[in-house]
């Protein structure tokens, strides 16, 4: 089966073509036309401007993705249609169901989330590991969320962000920085030349909701914060030297990251799961992904911790796909005393073979 998976949920327009042929994943093409030259100057994602920017888009991004798949027979549409900025959203969705029109395919409507949970399968995993109940950590600019996952396609949202997403905390705390959009990277990698200076940090900001008897997330008074202590550093129209810019950069980047792995620990501990998976543009920071595995390992040896190539972490057609592919196939019920096997997923052990696919444009 090829599918042909289009994903407009913010500022990337991109379209995959992706072949399923037994335990064999091909992606045959795979197109992501980013905006963020055009929404640097706001500081973030303009929405008006990010649907125009997918209607002019997307005949190319189209063009080019079937060109580099060379063409083939498509015998399924899927798109994401939530969550995300519903005009972005509404020029995917719209492009295709036309298409599906005219090419007179079946249109799979795709879950944004699940499909960031979802780019785990595009990474080989044992048939025969038990990975329910799991909790699944979904972190982006958008979304900030905690989910219980006892099974393919059963989901309980234990926490979620009740402001700023971590992302998006990223993102603002480079602006009052004056560093650049977006933020994640550039403020990770001013963290790691802070942390080649092996010296001790000495500002402290504070980890918002971190010991709460819940599993909410709040980031805006973390943002607060590093706006305060830029304030008290400049008094006098002083500039901030390059060491204190990425102090704080290191600084802003632990404490999310502290808040994030705290917060998954306990619930992974409480609920008894056999597996944390994660998802979202966020889970590309390697200081993340190292110190949540460490963690994982040190506290709860036994449960797996599955992140998917960074590459897939940020918005990508490819896992709108996979998840379509899943949807399709996955309508029966998991029999009784199933409910901890993977292998129901007819991702398990598969491999992901790329011919050159990928085109950033």
């Amino acid at each position: 089966m090829r599918i042909l998976a289009i994903e407009t949920s913010c500022d990337d327009t991109c379209i995959a073509v992706v072949e399923f042929q037994g335990l064999e994943i091909k992606i045959l093409g795979n197109v992501i036309s980013s905006q963020v030259k055009i929404h640097a100057k706001y500081g973030g994602v303009y929405p008006s401007l990010a649907k125009r920017e997918h209607q002019k888009n997307l005949p190319m991004v189209l063009r080019k993705a079937l060109r580099t798949a060379r063409n083939p027979k498509i015998d399924l549409i899927a798109v994401t249609v939530g969550p995300g900025l519903e005009p972005c959203l509404w020029v995917g969705v719209n492009f295709a169901k036309d298409l599906a029109k005219k090419l007179k395919l079946p249109l799979i409507p795709v879950n944004h989330i699940e499909a960031h949970i979802f780019a785990n399968w595009l990474t080989p995993i044992d048939s025969n590991s038990k990975l329910f109940p799991a909790i699944c950590l979904v972190v982006s600019g958008g979304h900030t969320q905690l989910i219980l996952m006892r099974n393919f396609g059963k989901y309980k949202i234990l926490g979620e962000t009740r402001d700023d997403a971590a992302g998006e905390c990223f993102d603002k705390a480079a602006r009052i920085l004056g560093l650049s959009y977006p933020g994640g990277p550039i403020v990770a990698k001013m963290a790691v030349k802070f942390k080649m200076q092996n010296v001790k940090c000495k500002i402290k900001l504070p980890r918002p909701m971190i010991y709460q008897k819940n599993y909410d997330f709040s980031f805006s008074g973390l943002k607060t914060a590093v706006l305060y202590l830029v304030k008290q550093l400049t008094i006098g129209n002083k500039q901030l030297t390059m060491k204190q810019v990425r102090e704080i950069c290191a600084e802003v980047q632990q404490a999310i990251i502290d808040v994030l792995v705290h917060k998954t620990l306990k619930a992974a501990k409480e609920y008894r799961a056999k597996a944390i998976i994660l998802g979202g543009g966020v889970t590309a920071n390697e200081e993340l992904r190292k110190q949540i595995k460490r963690r994982t390992r040190k506290e709860i040896p036994n449960v797996k911790c599955l992140i998917p190539d960074a590459k897939f972490c940020t918005d990508n057609a490819v896992m709108t796909a996979v998840t379509g592919y899943f949807n399709r196939r996955e309508k029966k019920k998991p029999e009784k005393g199933d409910e901890d096997k993977s292998s129901s997923s007819p991702f398990a052990n598969a491999r992901v073979i790329e011919a050159d696919a990928n085109l950033r444009l």
